[in-house]
C-alpha cells in the first residue's frame, strides 16, 4: 500500500472570510483553496494526490517530503503547517486513467476458444488481476 505524507501550508484567505489557501511546497504547482479549514485540508489532499498520480503514471520520480516542518518557511505570518496523508492506492483506483500494454502468452487452443466466444482479453485480465489482488 502506497501512503505518502507531505507537509501543507495553510493560510487564511484575506478576500473570502473563513476560506483557506493550501500550498504543498514539496510538490510543484500544488496550490488549492477551501471554503473552510476542513475543506482546505481535503482539497490539499486531493490536489497533491492528483499531481503525484500523474507523476507515477508518467514514470517520474515523486518529490521527497520535508517531514521536519520546522524547515518549512511560511509565506505569510498568519499561516501554519500541517501534515497531510495521501493514500495513492485508493486514489489511483478511483481516478487513475493511464492504460499500459501487456503482452502475454496463452495456449493456442485457449486463444481460439476465447476468440470464438468474443472474449475481451483486456477486461478478463483486469477482472482477474483485481480479484487476485483483492481490489474492488
Amino acid at each position: 500500500m502506497l501512503k505518502l505524507v507531505y507537509p501543507a501550508c495553510f493560510y487564511p484567505c484575506e478576500e473570502l472570510k473563513g476560506h483557506y489557501t493550501a500550498v504543498v511546497p514539496d510538490i510543484p504547482g500544488c496550490v488549492t483553496q477551501g471554503k473552510d479549514l476542513a475543506d482546505a485540508i481535503d482539497m490539499a489532499v486531493d490536489a497533491a494526490s492528483l499531481l503525484i498520480l500523474d507523476m507515477l503514471e508518467e514514470g517520474e520520480e515523486i518529490p521527497k517530503p520535508t517531514l521536519d516542518t520546522d524547515k518549512i518557511k511560511l509565506e505569510y505570518p498568519d499561516g501554519f503547517v500541517n501534515l497531510i496523508m495521501l493514500n495513492m492506492d485508493e486514489y489511483a483506483e478511483k481516478y487513475g486513467q493511464k492504460a499500459v500494454r501487456k503482452n502475454l502468452t496463452i495456449p493456442s487452443w485457449l486463444n481460439t476458444a476465447a476468440e470464438k466466444a468474443n472474449v475481451n482479453f483486456s477486461n478478463v485480465l483486469q477482472s482477474a488481476l483485481m480479484k487476485e489482488l483483492n481490489i474492488g
